[in-house]
């Protein structure tokens, strides 16, 4: 009888901590954090006159890298840029200068 009630409530504990760890990973993610990096493959030629806004995302405890990700006029893809690429770098000054 015992070993019921010990099976029982790791079943529960199991149960609601995934539930829990679920319901915070949503909220976080419908705040706008991100878990983890966003970015798996960077571009590193220059697209600047296809780019309609550019987003940059910090290094944090989720993602090691600074993240830039574009957004390009056309049809609103979204595209990672190499942050070490010569013309990033440029275009990243331009709009801290502002």
């Amino acid at each position: 009888m015992q070993s019921e009630k010990i099976y029982s409530f790791c079943v529960f504990f199991k149960r609601y901590s995934f539930q829990h760890i679920t319901s915070i990973r949503m909220s976080l993610r419908s705040l706008g954090v991100e878990l983890h990096c966003r970015c798996i493959q960077t571009e590193s030629r220059p697209i600047g006159r296809h780019i309609e806004k550019v987003e940059l995302i910090p290094a944090n405890s989720h993602c090691e890298e600074t993240e830039i990700i574009a957004t390009l006029k056309k049809n609103g893809q979204e595209v990672c840029l190499d942050p070490e690429a010569l013309w990033v770098k440029k275009i990243i000054q331009r709009i801290m200068s502002k």
